[in-house]
């Protein structure tokens, strides 16, 4: 258990890291970006890696605001091990991401790599290393052009076929390029709290010539850090109870989020609430709750949108699936980090 004394700093340490979060220039994000970060933590932050002893496997998928024609849906499938005997974790990553739609895809797999530190006693340090190979195709089907647009029957017959357009397509409807990401991770039994780099080579992204004020890919920042309390002991069946307060802020380009909330585990099952700030406005609030089982942990959470589009979106649905084989070859007591809520 915490010692009262290890609690009120390790509690300094995380409202301070929160203040340097609210000092950053008012942003909000563009890379999809999950609720459930922590059933996702490759997406987060690539230092993750390794982050269980034995093969952890996660499955991911978002459907955002689904009353607007399913405009935005995201999927992704991962996994990651650790490489005990030379201090590295290593991970894989498929993720797609679908927006409009369909109108524009995106498809990115990922190679990872982690390399641990020992700074002292229990307190750890992982860099995390992350290259991509990412496309993105435009289906040329889904647009609509004024010359297109009857009066009467909008973009389509009363038969279902869309009416011709004069607009040529163009070519070069895809793009494949390298994306770079790197992050730290610092965390022992009480606390962590880490730094993502997204797209630090801004790759090009674009479809057709930028010019010379096209910057490629916006770089993305992300910092996030939460505190452990725990509740018991527990024992070997279902590793005790525990609190985890958190924090996530991400900024890209002129966009950034903030994320405030925390994270229970009771025994088997688990709940969370968090509080979305888009910079300028409040976004939403998010509620989860899960239950792990054997290796299967299992997450739910929706995402109540309080914004000025909170009447026409219909909210966000998450469901995350992780696949945890630690728990058949290790101890609870060799788990010795405050890092329970990823795994």
């Amino acid at each position: 258990m915490c010692t009262l004394k290890a609690l009120m700093k390790v509690n300094t340490i995380f409202f301070s890291f929160c203040l340097v979060i609210l000092s950053l220039n008012q942003l909000l994000a563009q890379d999809p970006i999950y609720s459930q970060f922590y059933n996702s933590p490759l997406e987060l932050n690539p230092a993750f890696a390794g982050n269980s002893y034995a093969p952890t496997f996660a499955l991911n998928y978002r459907n955002q605001w689904p009353a607007i024609n399913n405009v935005y849906e995201t999927y992704s499938a991962s996994y990651d091990q650790s490489l005990r005997k030379y201090n590295s974790g290593i991970g894989l990553v498929l993720f797609s991401d679908n927006q409009g739609d369909g109108a524009l895809k995106t498809i990115k797999i990922s190679g990872i790599y982690s390399y641990q530190l020992k700074i002292q006693d229990d307190l750890r340090l992982k860099i995390g290393l992350e290259a991509s190979a990412i496309n993105s195709r435009i289906d040329w089907n889904k647009f609509s052009f004024p010359d297109q647009i009857d009066a009467e029957f909008g973009a389509t017959s009363p038969g279902g076929i869309p009416f011709p357009t004069q607009e040529m397509q163009p070519s070069g409807l895809g793009k494949t390029y390298l994306d770079l990401s790197t992050g730290i991770l610092l965390y022992n039994p009480l606390f962590y709290a880490g730094i993502a780099l997204k797209h630090v080579n801004s790759p090009d992204d674009s479809f057709i010539d930028g010019g010379e004020n096209f910057a490629g890919l916006p770089f993305r920042f992300s910092m996030h850090g939460g505190v452990q309390i725990n509740l018991d002991r527990g024992n070997k069946k279902d590793r005790g109870s525990f609190i985890t307060p958190n924090v996530l802020f991400v900024k890209q380009a002129d966009f950034a989020q903030l994320n405030v909330g925390a994270y229970t585990g009771i025994k088997r099952f688990f709940l969370g609430g968090w509080y979305r700030h888009a910079w300028g406005n409040p976004d939403a609030l998010i509620f989860s709750a899960g239950v792990r089982t054997g290796v299967f942990k299992i997450g739910y959470s929706f995402d109540y949108t309080v914004s000025e589009l909170s009447v026409n979106t219909g909210g966000s649905h998450e469901i995350g699936i992780l696949i945890n084989l630690e728990s058949v070859v290790t101890k609870p007591s060799e788990l010795n980090d405050c890092l329970k809520l990823f795994r």
